[in-house]
């Protein structure tokens, strides 16, 4: 064992997260379902923002077969707000393979994790040591962080040549013995003391062999990604009403909000635009990759008309659907109207 992984098991077992809803508690076996969904979550998301998430939709799919037995649209109304609805559709295909091909047991077999839809090797890797005490090396975004600055690895993280060169300090650092606890531990370090901005150098376990302080380029990195500028569109919402009911339309299964509920979208409204038309305050959503300046038009309708892959519902109703996150915020403007 190195010392580096040696230093950061003893700090983990003494200051690292044994509280968090997935781990495995004392003399309890782990629960492979659990830590998978907590895995696929925490996927680009903090663990402060996943808990609650993770609790709702723990108690409407408790286990693989309620999973794999749901609908999409189920899946999707109790990933509602999390963000990066991919990963939830992937959750549920990989639900329903498990039950098709490992008879409704997670797999406990690397390679098999690795197959499953959404999963990658880090992912793969985690699951692996904590459901299964198997000691795969990881490589998240927190773990780079760790590693560009304690072996003073310059470059952008993502550059093939620099994750490659990361993935051989993960596989020579590995220990065989103490794996959760060295993995957690990286985990719970690249969160909670080497973060990006105002990383605590002086608790860090590690802080004395970590070149990065020892020449003072903490601050400089990871390398960031090279910068350009972030595509932006504009959009109309059309929120078609109808006494208290609104129109909502399913997306697409791909793209952004793929298979979620939404309002009508249009980039241009039509010449000649009806007087019951009006305004609502316009916003803009971030997202990780482009700007989306959204115009809500609320659309007074005189009656219900169908229209393909549509709806009518209620506003309370809709709230609670699987629908973005810039479209429960259109909703409960609607419904402080209301009210006022």
């Amino acid at each position: 064992m190195t010392a580096f992984a040696n230093e950061i098991i003893a700090w983990q077992k003494l200051y690292g997260r044994h509280d968090l809803p997935w781990q495995t508690k004392l003399n309890q076996a782990p629960d492979p379902y659990a830590i998978w969904v907590s895995e696929i979550m925490l996927q680009q998301t903090q663990v402060a923002a996943v808990i609650g998430y993770y609790a709702k939709f723990m108690l409407r799919f408790p286990n693989i077969k309620t999973l794999g037995n749901a609908t999409q649209d189920e899946v999707l109304q109790h990933w509602s707000g999390l963000g990066y609805y991919s990963r939830a559709r992937n959750l549920h295909n990989a639900a329903q393979k498990i039950m098709d091909d490992f008879s409704g047991k997670f797999p406990d077999k690397f390679e098999d994790i690795l197959n499953l839809p959404g999963i990658g090797r880090s992912t793969a890797a985690a699951i692996s040591t904590f459901a299964f005490n198997q000691p795969m090396p990881i490589l998240d975004g927190n773990v780079k962080r760790v590693f560009a600055r304690h072996f003073n690895v310059a470059g952008w993280p993502s550059l093939p040549k620099i994750e490659a060169e990361m993935w051989q300090i993960a596989t020579r650092e590995n220990p065989h013995m103490d794996a959760i606890a060295y993995t957690q531990g990286l985990m719970d370090l690249g969160a909670t003391l080497c973060t990006r901005s105002k990383p605590k150098c002086l608790a860090c376990p590690v802080n004395a062999s970590c070149a990065a302080l020892a020449l003072d380029i903490v601050s400089q990195l990871p390398t960031p990604k090279p910068r350009k500028a972030i595509p932006e569109r504009s959009i109309y919402f059309l929120v078609h009403k109808n006494g208290n009911d609104i129109l909502l339309e399913k997306r697409a299964s791909t793209g952004i909000w793929g298979g979620l509920w939404s309002f009508p979208e249009t980039e241009t409204l039509p010449n000649n635009s009806e007087e019951n038309m009006q305004m609502l305050p316009k916003f803009t959503h971030t997202f990780t990759h482009f700007k989306l300046h959204i115009q809500p038009v609320l659309v007074q309708s005189a009656e219900q008309a169908i229209m393909p892959n549509s709806l009518w519902i209620g506003i309370d109703e809709a709230i609670e659907a699987a629908i973005p996150t810039p479209v429960r915020k259109i909703l409960f403007g609607l419904n402080n109207k209301k009210s006022s």
